[in-house]
């Protein structure tokens, strides 16, 4: 993250900042920052807001636990409103939802998450990790595990042990997911097939 171009116009005060969570890309919660907020932030990083009802600076969590973790943060085109790309411990919401704006659906779809962390692995091998160790045996062993983790999902398919079926049905996703980045592709190029199919 370069901080050096991160640079707010605070001239009229608060800014408002924007919460966007790293792993589902909802939008989790808008606060506002002064300079000080903004610096502290980028200092510790985790989100701190200026708090307009306790005016204060307040980091979010410092009670609760629940800090935003910052992972990226970027300006708008005039750079008076920041967009916070983070990751969030525990529930946002005071009332206990993951958003402050309610429940967000599909957001269990998006498996964004998982398939920027396997292709960061397909570009950055690091040691010890599963994911370079499967894609080091070749195209044909990870194609392999795909049928492996197919069958062992049909047959828990049968049964009613719904923790096994679902560990299952995440163990094929992962080597799905492994398999596409082997031969070069993303989850978008079939998402484009099946689209064109509806049509």
């Amino acid at each position: 993250m370069n901080t050096k171009s991160l640079t707010p116009t605070f001239e009229k005060g608060l800014v408002p900042a924007i919460i966007q969570d790293f792993f589902t890309k909802n939008v989790l919660m808008l606060g506002y920052m002064d300079q000080e907020a903004f610096d502290k932030t980028l200092q510790e990083g985790k989100v701190t807001f200026f708090s307009r009802s306790k005016n204060r600076l307040w980091t979010k969590g410092e009670t609760s636990g629940n800090f935003l973790h910052v992972k990226d943060i970027s300006l708008d085109c005039d750079r008076d409103t920041i967009l916070i790309i983070a990751e969030p411990v525990g529930p946002v919401c005071h009332l206990g939802n993951d958003t402050c704006f309610g429940e967000t659906p599909n957001s269990s779809a998006d498996f964004s998450f998982l398939e920027k962390t396997i292709q960061h692995r397909v570009k950055n091998p690091q040691e010890g990790s599963y994911t370079n160790e499967l894609l080091a045996k070749g195209i044909n062993k990870v194609a392999q595990k795909v049928g492996e983790e197919a069958v062992e999902l049909v047959i828990e398919a049968k049964d009613d042990n719904e923790e096994l079926f679902l560990n299952e049905a995440a163990d094929l996703m992962y080597h799905y997911l492994v398999l596409l980045a082997a031969k070069g592709f993303e989850l978008n190029d079939v998402i484009k097939v099946l689209r064109e199919r509806h049509k």
